[in-house]
Formats: C-alpha cells, structure tokens, sequence
C-alpha cells in the first residue's frame, strides 16, 4: 500500500491536545504493521488562523486537504473570536472547508458503550444496546442558502437565513444514507423532515421516498417530524438504526445523541462525499479545559479509526483501534467527562490515549 497522505488541522481549543493523540494512533498502526504507512502535514484552521492571517481558512490550507488522502480535524472555534465580522469567525472556515470540498454527507454513529451505560442520563434499560447511525447532510440547507445576511428592511434591522435544497443534493445524501442502511444488520433508515411546515422538507420527503423505492426497495424507510424525532430520542432510541436527514435538524440531533451515550467526548464522525474524507470529533473546542490535560481524546481517536476504514479501506487496523477502545472502557479507565466518582481510574488525556495504543499491541500480539 502506499504512504498515504494526511491533512492535519489541529485547530483551536483542546484540538491540538486531542489530535496529539490521534497521530500517536497513527504512529501505533505503523509501528505493529513494520512499515512507513502515513505521512501528516499540518495546517492552520479557525481561530488559530485567524489570528496567524487574518482569514479562518488560508489558500495554503485549501491546497493541503485537496492534495491529501484524507483530513483530519481537531476543533474549531471559541468566545476568544466571537466579536469577529460573522465572515471571519472559526466556524466559517470549517464550512467553507466542508463546502470546498464537496463533503455532502456526514456520517455519525451514536453507540452507547457497555461499560458506560451509567454514565447516560437516562436509565439502562433505555439506552442498553443503542447503536444509530445519523447521516446528515452537510453542504446544503439553512448554513448555506442565499440570501442570508443582517439587513436594514424598512428601517428594522432584520436577519436572514434561508433553507435550500434542490433535488440533487436530496438524492445523493439520501444514496448514501440507503447504502449504509442496506449494510447493517437492521437495515432500516428513517429519514428526519418539518414536512408538515417547510416547504424544502416536503420535497426532501418526496424525493427520499423516491430514491428508496427506486433504487433501494429492500430498505425499509419511514419518515419522522424533527420534534417527535427529539423526543423518540429519549423515549425510545432503540428503535432507530440509520437516520438521514437536513444540515440544521442533524447538527442538533446528533448533540442529542451524544449526551443520551454518556458524553459527547465519545462520538467521532466522517464527513465524506467528495474525493478527500475529512475525520473529526463532534465535540466542540472546549476552550474552558484547555490546557488542563483532561480532555477524552476517544472521540478523535474513533475518528482516526473511521479514517483507517472509509478513507484507507484499512479495516482491520480500523478494528484494532475500536476494539481497543472497548477495552480500555472495560478495564475501568476513564476521562473527567465519563467518570462516577468512585467507579473506574481517573485519567487524562495522554494517558488515555496511551492506554489506547498499549490495548491496540495487546490486540495485535492475540490475532
């Protein structure tokens, strides 16, 4: 296989302390296999960037992700830069790189952790065996539409976003939302809308439905109003599988189902689409632990796996690192995020992932 090539963009906050451990995954992966198989570069994005050139995202750093095999991204953003012009702040880099590179589809997966199941705010019986997929989509809808602005209308200041979709943007997340549901082993997608109030929700309904019974009629497929959606999410997440739906309703969404698995330090994601996969961790740049070494690196470690599978096709490797995740819960160790006090170790962010890649040659050593 050859050295594959991977844009780094550690970005603001604890971003450069989880990605830390991520590449330390990397260096793991090479150091079982005996062989050079990734070469990183890393590049400004954010604040951080903001504040080396006065832009959130550079030329250079556009440059880096399209000539590389696949992104890696730690986090973007702060109250450091929320008094920038809205063009200017972290989070517009972060779109405009998503954007740029035509990652339509972002990929979410919510599994609840056995040996985290206390640290679910809702009680075991409910969220025991949650494993959900959430397909969002990622280049379209209220983010991006036009026009959008702060306007003086009739002498009232007034903001506008817009939600747009076309139906070619609907159709291809939704082909990607029905292939990953025809691969697993409950092989139903529900697809997310406000069908009932938004004209751009009756026609996303409209064409998913079309695309399933078209293209995919040994899925099956319902449909679910975002506010029932929220509360099925507590009441009963193990009745969803794969879940597609808009830019907005799944950005929300997927917070929901992070906290409902224990913490939100837990869930990776892959933003995929174009011709570079971009990997990252859901959460945010937590600028009030930064520094502290208490920040859960396994979400950005997860991501890392998710790298390895969909980007590198390195699915055995990729198990390596979830399986020694698991491991690592099983054993008792934990981050401040996921920790009862009195139940598990303690532990901080170099040292969890550490623990990862000793689990990763543990694993590796029984094969």
């Amino acid at each position: 296989m050859s050295v594959k090539k991977i844009c780094v963009f550690s970005g603001d906050g604890i971003g450069k302390e989880v990605m830390r451990e991520a590449l330390g995954i990397l260096s793991t992966v090479e150091d079982i296999s005996g062989k050079r198989l990734f070469e990183t570069e890393e590049e400004l994005l954010g604040g951080i960037c903001y504040d080396a050139c006065k832009v959130p995202l550079t030329e250079q750093g556009l440059l880096l992700a399209r000539a590389s095999d696949a992104i890696l991204l730690g986090a973007v953003g702060g109250p450091k830069w929320d008094t920038l012009p809205f063009e200017l702040r972290p989070e517009r880099g972060l779109l405009g790189l998503r954007r740029e590179m035509d990652m339509f589809a972002n990929v979410r997966p919510a599994k609840v952790f056995e040996p985290l199941l206390d640290a679910s705010p809702l009680r075991r019986g409910i969220v025991e065996g949650i494993d959900i997929l959430v397909i969002r989509e990622l280049a379209g809808g209220l983010y991006f539409g036009e026009p959008r602005g702060i306007f003086m209308i009739d002498g009232v200041e007034t903001g506008i976003n817009t939600e747009v979709y076309s139906r070619p943007e609907i159709e291809r997340v939704a082909r990607v939302a029905f292939t990953f549901a025809r691969e697993r082993k409950n092989g139903k997608l529900t697809s997310v809308d406000k069908s009932n109030v938004l004209e751009s929700s009756v026609l996303w309904r409209k064409v998913v439905t079309e695309v399933g019974e078209k293209e995919f009629p040994d899925v099956p497929l319902s449909h679910i109003l975002v506010d029932n959606c929220a509360m099925q999410l507590v009441l009963n997440p193990r009745q969803f599988d794969v879940m597609v739906t808009s830019n907005l309703f799944g950005d929300i969404l997927t917070d929901e189902a992070s906290m409902i698995t224990g913490s939100i330090g837990m869930l990776p994601s892959a933003s995929l689409g174009g011709t570079v996969g971009m990997y990252e961790p859901i959460h945010g740049s937590a600028p009030d632990i930064e520094g502290k070494g208490i920040a859960n690196p396994l979400a950005m470690i997860l991501s890392t796996g998710m790298m390895l599978r969909y980007s590198f096709g390195m699915y055995q490797e990729a198990a390596w690192v979830e399986n020694a995740v698991d491991r690592v819960l099983a054993e008792g160790y934990r981050t401040a995020d996921i920790y009862c006090e009195g139940k598990g170790k303690k532990v901080g962010t170099s040292e969890m992932g550490s623990l990862v890649c000793e689990a990763m040659r543990q694993i590796f050593g029984k094969e």
